[in-house]
């Protein structure tokens, strides 16, 4: 029988990046407006990351699977693979630690945003998970029965929470609207930090002379700083003003930073949503968790896919496709030229009404039946 006490819920985002921490932080948000407790199971760097929205929340320390990409496109493949072993392990690890964790203190609910070893028998489990169909970029069979074993995971949860749209306007594509969906599945909508703010300005017939660029980079190593080498050199040519930030905030700042180039390591909450709303075009990877904030925010943006993450890659494909989003493969990108070629491109928008918030809905329901 639910009651009116406060309920604690646990909840732990992949550390894939950033963007699985990001869009945990509406998820939270909403369950503090709701006077219920949420304590967050992540990294340091993670902590660091949710700490500059909320402060005073509890925290447990929870290794990451510290996945890593090869340099090459054509090793990245095999070389996730390599990792499964690992992972797996991982997923071993945590489980016993969420056991654990449970003899200490009274966990009313989980949240799993992609960890697949946080379920616990006899305590409701949800797993945030938008990519139900794999892409292995090894064929529709390797496709099959990595969703099979994926699937199996899932199982282990009462509940999987889908962040997309419903229907065929969605964003997710295939990933998110396999034809063979799991069981206990629900769409919530999209997710983003930025969803209580309005559409920004500038992002209908944008001057892309008289606003500065935004260049946002992310990801894992060693991709980001291959990605931030190339963008470098080539923001340090063009003629307009520019916004970098490197996205690591263990980066070596540059020597000589010329006056169009402002350089940030890092950027968050207002900063990096006034960098947003001034900003003509933005550059950055087809991260899904990037991709909700775009739309959100109503910006356009040219994707610059990971080399290697086929999650990546066929957003971005996929997107360009529709003329929602403009594309480019890391080895090809010419700032100029295809800042020249966006201008022209049709960037058709999602729309932001109806797609945002669907997930407080589906939040208090959960948390009233705990």
């Amino acid at each position: 029988m639910p009651t009116n006490k406060p309920k604690k819920i646990l909840i732990a985002p992949l550390d894939w990046g950033l963007g699985h921490t990001a869009r945990c932080i509406p998820i939270i948000g909403h369950i503090l407006r709701q006077g219920h407790v949420p304590v967050v199971a992540c990294n340091q760097w993670q902590r660091s990351f949710i700490e500059a929205t909320f402060s005073d929340i509890e925290y447990i320390h929870l290794d990451g699977y510290n996945i890593t990409y090869s340099k090459w496109n054509r090793i990245a493949q095999s070389g996730l693979l390599s990792q499964l072993p690992r992972i797996t392990n991982t997923i071993k690890k945590e489980q016993l630690w969420l056991r654990q964790l449970a003899m200490k203190m009274q966990i009313d609910g989980i949240i799993s945003d992609n960890r697949y070893g946080l379920y616990l028998h006899g305590t409701p489990s949800v797993i945030l998970t938008h990519q139900l169909q794999v892409q292995t970029g090894m064929g529709l069979l390797a496709d099959r029965l990595v969703q099979e074993l994926h699937y199996n995971y899932l199982n282990h949860f009462n509940e999987t929470w889908v962040p997309d749209i419903a229907g065929a306007n969605n964003l997710g594509g295939i990933l998110s609207h396999p034809s063979q969906l799991p069981g206990h599945y629900q769409y919530i909508g999209l997710l983003s930090r930025f969803e209580e703010g309005a559409p920004l300005a500038g992002t209908e017939g944008s001057n892309f002379n008289a606003q500065p660029l935004l260049i946002l980079i992310s990801g894992p190593e060693p991709q980001r700083g291959q990605l931030s080498h190339i963008l470098w050199q080539q923001a340090l040519a063009h003629t307009g003003a520019v916004v970098f930030v490197e996205g690591s905030a263990s980066a070596i700042v540059p020597g000589d930073v010329p006056p169009h180039i402002t350089y940030h390591k890092l950027l968050t909450g207002d900063d990096l949503k006034n960098a947003l709303a001034a900003a003509s075009m933005v550059i950055c990877r087809s991260g899904y968790s990037s991709l909700m904030d775009l739309v959100a925010l109503g910006k356009r943006a040219i994707l610059i896919p990971t080399p290697g993450q086929t999650e990546q890659e066929y957003l971005a494909k996929d997107l360009t496709e529709r003329g929602i989003f403009y594309s480019v493969p890391q080895n090809k990108f010419d700032l100029q030229r295809h800042l020249n070629e966006a201008i022209t491109f049709p960037f058709h928008p999602l729309p932001r009404e109806g797609s945002f918030g669907v997930y407080k809905a589906v939040l208090e329901d959960w948390i009233s039946s705990l």
